[in-house]
């Protein structure tokens, strides 16, 4: 008898696993409607997860790349010296440098500036992934033809 009563145990377990695989399905999906991010970041970068949180709770389908020499990404994507932080991202073709809020991202793809992207250069305690509210900053849009501006304060 021990043996059937494990059968049927492991028929229920696994109908009721197929009945949750759909539900399981729709809800990975939702999470991960927005654009596509490639982000490049130093293995050890706390605040880098953060960001990384961030823009998925904001519902970018976010694809983390780990490497030691930031510096030769920053190059090879264009990143200006005074313009910097600590990871880099591309976003539909945009550089989107640092901790920048998803909202001024979202407003980037809408708007389509000619540019190369958008920075946070430094490391502002109060921008998203560093979450230490009370110092401002200003959001950065670089590589247009008229210069480098400000596209956002927080």
């Amino acid at each position: 008898m021990i043996p059937s009563l494990t059968t049927r145990r492991n028929a229920l377990r696994l109908a009721l696993a197929g009945a949750a695989l759909p539900l399981l399905g729709s809800l990975s999906a939702r999470a991960a409607t927005g654009p596509s991010v490639a982000v490049w970041q130093d293995p050890t970068c706390g605040c880098c997860q953060g960001w990384v949180r961030h823009m998925r709770q904001a519902g970018f389908n976010v694809m983390v790349h780990f490497t030691s020499d930031m510096g030769a990404i920053k190059q090879a994507r264009g990143v200006p010296d005074d313009m910097q932080s600590c990871h880099t991202a591309v976003i539909d073709g945009y550089i989107v440098e640092g901790h920048v809020p998803a909202p001024d991202i979202v407003r980037l793809l809408g708007d389509r500036p000619d540019a190369k992207g958008l920075a946070v250069p430094g490391m502002p305690a109060s921008a998203p992934g560093m979450d230490q509210p009370g110092q401002p900053y200003d959001v950065m849009v670089f590589g247009t033809p008229a210069g480098d501006r400000i596209y956002a304060s927080h």
